[in-house]
């Protein structure tokens, strides 16, 4: 399992090159001037030449995709010609707003998703299955921005009961997390009622009934313990889509997390940070992703063989 684990840590680095490549070949060809994002519009043409001079603007292409990944696996991302400080400082800023988000966002989805999707395949077909379907599907048809401006209006504005910006304590992160938490839960909703349905057709849970376990026991003792791996998968999947920035959610909550830093970064024409901070992200993407492989082989022993042989 360890050597897998490695295996995998391995497989990051060419997921950065990839990207790195990727993003710094695209940034190239946007029609922008490091220099002038750097200095200002105010500085003369001698000064904007001297600063590409020094800062091996004028290099070409491959020269400064090599010396920047040099800069990479020592640990160093850059520097922001918007703000003058390291990319990698800037990113640890404001990524553990985003992960706090993301985190939150599926803890609620997960509170909300589990109990419609294993209410609805028990009573498959029915009455309760209806209702706990159109329930998920309400959170996908409504837009994020949407929904995170009717809960402002109504708790922060009307209710005074939380903030509707910034990330000053718990209940500043209530609302962002029930925004995109809802979102998610239409997908999730739907796996889980899937795979809960595939598990419960199985013979051996009539065993089980035979054997006169309660109902109880057999939904979450057994059912819901073999229907955990798609539920996992999706999970996963929602993490790394709200690691990689929600970015409608933290513009509407002014949430000064990475998806709307980058966002800024976009106006203001500091492609050293948009660059930096995708890198940053897939490597934690890739990380997420290989947590959910771990938490298969705890979730399953075949599977926990299987790595082993690897």
């Amino acid at each position: 399992m360890l050597k897998y684990i490695m295996k995998r840590i391995l497989a990051i680095i060419p997921v950065v090159i990839a990207v790195s490549f990727i993003v710094f070949f695209i940034m190239d060809f946007v029609p922008t001037d490091a220099a002038v994002t750097a200095l200002g519009d105010g500085a003369t043409e001698e000064e904007l030449e001297y600063y590409r001079d020094t800062h091996g603007l004028n290099d070409p292409l491959p020269v400064r995709y090599v010396r920047y990944m040099a800069g990479i696996f020592h640990g160093d991302l850059g520097t922001s010609y918007a703000n003058q400080m390291p990319v990698w400082d800037l990113f640890f800023d404001k990524f553990p707003n985003t992960l706090r988000l993301a985190l939150a966002s599926v803890v609620v989805t997960v509170l909300l998703s589990l109990p419609l999707g294993i209410l609805a395949a028990v009573k498959e077909n029915t009455w309760v299955d209806t209702v706990c379907s159109t329930i998920s599907f309400v959170g996908l048809a409504m837009p994020n921005f949407w929904l995170g401006l009717l809960l402002i209006m109504l708790f922060a504005v009307n209710l005074h009961w939380l903030p509707s910006t910034g990330a000053e304590g718990f209940k500043s992160l209530i609302l962002p997390a029930i925004t995109c938490g809802t979102g998610n839960m239409a997908a999730l909703t739907r796996i889980t009622r899937s795979s809960m349905l595939d598990v419960l057709r199985q013979d051996y849970l009539r065993t089980a009934r035979s054997k006169g376990q309660s109902e109880r026991n057999i939904i979450f003792g057994h059912a819901f313990r073999n229907a955990q791996i798609p539920v996992v998968t999706q999970i996963g999947i929602q993490m790394s889509t709200l690691i990689g920035g929600a970015v409608l959610t933290e513009r509407v909550f002014a949430w000064p997390g990475v998806g709307a830093f980058m966002v800024d970064s976009i106006q203001k024409s500091d492609f050293e940070v948009v660059t930096g901070f995708v890198i940053m992200l897939a490597i934690f993407v890739s990380l997420v992703l290989l947590l959910v492989d771990v938490l298969y082989a705890l979730l399953d022993p075949r599977i926990k063989a299987q790595y082993s042989k690897n």
